[in-house]
């Protein structure tokens, strides 16, 4: 079957397109972490006396570990390509709005991805920069929050990194922040919002619904965590929407997940007992 990038694509293609990128992704997360919310709270123990474990290891022999570590990170891309693929198809101008008209004729070198994310490294100082405060902004009152959401017990005590004391144990966790900032930025604030907009709905509805779908993905480690990534869920959307720029949000998410990963790795345990 031949496209014809001539034509816009019909809002009921774009429709499915998302269901199906969503359902190879995040949207399935999310229907996961849903079902273990439900079991959780339906166990023996309170919610707060259970164990929610990042980063887990996938065998006690290391060098085969280290092999699903890294097969794991890689493969969790590959909807990231998809959705880039997909915004690559539709290379056409942008509008006022930084959407993709549907209009024009296709041209190449605009519209895609690349205008649609900022997928690019026209400005790596101030992406960084601005991903350095979205990270320090979200950071601080996201500890808050957690050790609120732990006194209350509406958390499981969360293990963000359970993988060996080994040589590769540091890589990989800083891999894995990368892995996962990458796929969560691109797929539910660059790719989701983009598309919902280019389907007509409004800027409130698009941002709740990204910031729904990224507290919905980590439910599995409690209410606070539902409430804290939603929060930061609707911060990082209205910043996409302002700059048409995603990888300053790569940058905040990675550093956040760095931090959190590593440092439980390396400092004493007792200094994350109250998570």
């Amino acid at each position: 079957m031949t496209v014809d990038l001539a034509r816009p694509l019909s809002r009921r293609v774009l429709g499915i397109e998302v269901l199906l990128v969503l359902g190879l992704s995040l949207g399935q997360s999310a229907v996961y972490s849903a079902v273990t919310i439900i079991a959780r709270l339906t166990a023996d123990r309170p919610l707060s006396q259970q164990t929610a474990t990042l980063n887990a290891s996938q065998s006690p022999r290391p060098w085969l570990d280290l092999t699903y570590q890294l097969l794991g990170i890689g493969f969790a891309l590959v909807p990231v390509l998809l959705a880039v693929h997909l915004l690559n198809r539709d290379r056409r101008p942008l509008d006022r709005d930084g959407l993709l008209t549907r209009d024009a004729l296709p041209e190449p070198g605009r519209g895609g991805a690349r205008d649609a994310l900022g997928l690019d490294g026209r400005r790596p100082g101030q992406d960084l920069a601005w991903g350095a405060a979205l990270a320090a902004a979200i950071g601080l009152p996201g500890l808050g929050l957690f050790w609120i959401a732990a006194h209350l017990g509406v958390n499981a005590t969360v293990v963000p990194a359970g993988l060996p004391d080994l040589w590769w144990a540091v890589p990989v966790l800083i891999l894995a922040a990368a892995q996962n900032a990458i796929l969560e930025e691109v797929v539910v604030v660059g790719y989701l919002m983009t598309r919902l907009r280019e389907l007509g709905w409004r800027v409130g509805a698009v941002i709740a619904t990204s910031a729904l779908l990224r507290g919905s993905y980590h439910l599995y480690q409690g209410f606070g965590a539902f409430v804290g990534n939603a929060v930061m869920g609707v911060v990082f959307g209205l910043f996409f929407l302002r700059s048409r720029r995603v990888l300053p949000l790569v940058v905040a998410h990675t550093l956040l997940d760095v931090v959190a990963f590593v440092g439980y790795a390396l400092l004493p345990r007792d200094w994350f007992d109250w998570l």
